[in-house]
């Protein structure tokens, strides 16, 4: 090889050589949109509770455990570890007080009109099962954006609310919480008092 090709040949490396490093150079980053994770709402498989001591439904077995409270030993939670969330369910059994106990959880609702677009009644009948409630949707960015309560208007009252164990944020929630409302009123369809 002459010392001509030699240098033809360490020009063209080089120009290919800068080419290289400028179209590089030129690239543009662009950030990516701001997005929510995908959220994997899972087949639910529901099977009484035997863990409450007041009462007995279906829960979703497969995606929830019914937790006892130590506390409380009427109380319990349904406890979701995939999706953050717990229902927190307290009892009171009634003695004559059904109105204090009834105005108390709606005032405990209503707490969260600071926070909430809308809040909505929907009332629950099954007089065979002696099952009476409200569901409570509750708009917006509250720390609670469903609530129920079942009572049989004479011995027992069951509240129950829906908390996420992370800040609201009604746009990225919104798919759990509806999937979670049905396992709410699934509980209020199945629900029966022990006697």
């Amino acid at each position: 090889m002459t010392r001509t090709d030699l240098f033809v040949h360490t020009l063209a490396a080089g120009l290919l050589l800068a080419v290289a490093i400028l179209s590089g150079a030129c690239t543009r980053y662009t950030p990516k949109p701001r997005a929510y994770f995908r959220i994997d709402l899972k087949e639910k498989d529901y099977r009484y509770s035997d863990s409450s001591r007041v009462c007995y439904f279906e829960y979703p077995h497969n995606i929830a455990r019914v937790v006892p409270q130590k506390e409380h030993p009427d109380w319990f939670d349904i406890v979701y570890p995939t999706y953050n969330a717990r229902i927190y369910c307290s009892y009171m059994p009634l003695t004559g007080n059904l109105y204090e106990v009834s105005e108390d959880s709606r005032d405990f609702v209503y707490k969260h009109t600071v926070k909430a677009d809308a809040i909505t009644q929907q009332p629950y009948e099954d007089p065979e099962h002696r099952m009476y409630g409200i569901l409570y949707d509750i708009q917006g960015n509250p720390a609670s954006s469903v609530q129920f309560v079942l009572t049989d208007s004479v011995r027992h009252f069951l509240r129950g609310s829906l908390y996420f164990n992370n800040k609201p944020n009604k746009d990225s929630l919104a798919p759990v919480i509806n999937y979670l409302r049905d396992d709410i009123i699934h509980l209020m369809e199945t629900a029966r008092w022990n006697p």
